[in-house]
């Protein structure tokens, strides 16, 4: 109980800033690709499957798609779903991993942090499934949302950071979704050809958080393993059993770049294994783009981790 209310109050301090920074959060790649936001159709998703933690409470707005920087964003997600990417059962590995977009918990990045990353899982035989998490609401109209955006970075709507019980309310949505995927990939491990003792989580910015509050404070989710990417270095209490931590974070991160690395620190103080790789360049938000920096070879670090563990060679 001490973990979970400690972690929840960490979470409290970083929802904040973790919010404000949606926009800059996948405003990293723009340098070299189109920022200008795009309203497109919603796309086919054929696989999705509807977790059953029911429709966003008192949501008004609803779901709506954009493109940007050459990859498409979810905005207000009002029901959880999870899309499985499987591997050639012949080669399955029998882990699985939930792969959680990040976006300030108000877009989900959906591409280039969500099926991008879950199709390389699959490629290496590892059953991965895009967690498309319940968002917190923004304005329904493409220009009115912008202009909050604009505002909010010039200061201008800078919300207050909230307090314990608000955390609580904007987190409980997402854990809840996270424990739904978690508990179906174990429903149907079978029929997935996964090892339900060998279920992992990777997560981007606020999917990182959301990584790391389903690993500390997700009861029976209870990952196997964990990768924060470019997520919050703030400390946290770690209990004895946490699991495996692979953490990748780009040196000049507007966001988490300059705050120490408290997190790995809690990780080595609970003696639990942690693996941290810091860029020198990368900002934030470069997932599976393809850039000159060193922060792209961050999968193959992850997987080659995976493999040391032996979660990409064939179960026992």
């Amino acid at each position: 109980m001490a973990t979970l209310l400690h972690l929840r109050r960490a979470a409290c301090a970083g929802l904040a800033a973790i919010g404000l920074a949606a926009g800059l959060a996948i405003a990293a790649p723009a340098l070299a690709q189109n920022d200008a936001m795009t309203p497109i159709a919603i796309p086919a998703q054929p696989r999705a499957i509807t977790l059953d933690t029911g429709p966003l409470p008192d949501a008004k707005a609803t779901e709506t798609w954009h493109s940007q920087y050459g990859s498409v964003f979810a905005r207000n997600v009002t029901i959880a779903t999870l899309t499985p990417f499987l591997p050639d059962p012949a080669h399955a590995t029998g882990t699985a991993v939930v792969v959680a977009p990040g976006g300030g918990f108000m877009t989900l990045s959906m591409e280039n942090e969500g099926w991008d990353v879950a199709k390389a899982l699959a490629a290496r035989g590892v059953a991965a499934f895009v967690l498309k998490y319940r968002l917190k609401q923004t304005p329904q109209d493409m220009t009115a949302f912008q202009s909050q955006m604009r505002d909010m970075f010039s200061g201008a709507a800078r919300p207050p950071r909230p307090d314990f019980k608000d955390s609580l309310a904007g987190l409980a949505p997402q854990i809840a979704d996270s424990r739904a995927a978690f508990a179906l990939i174990r429903r149907r491990a079978a029929e997935w050809h996964v090892d339900p003792q060998r279920i992992g989580m990777v997560g981007f910015s606020a999917g990182a958080m959301l990584t790391m509050a389903t690993a500390l404070a997700g009861d029976d989710a209870k990952p196997a393993f964990i990768g924060n990417i470019y997520g919050s270095m703030a400390p946290l209490p770690v209990s004895a059993d946490a699991p495996p931590m692979f953490v990748a974070l780009a040196a000049d991160d507007p966001l988490f770049g300059n705050g120490g690395f408290g997190l790995i620190d809690s990780w080595r103080t609970a003696k639990r294994p942690v693996e941290f790789h810091l860029y020198e360049q990368g900002g934030h938000g470069f997932g599976m783009y393809k850039k000159e920096t060193t922060s792209t070879g961050w999968f193959d670090a992850f997987a080659r981790w995976m493999a040391m563990h032996g979660w990409i060679k064939p179960a026992a």
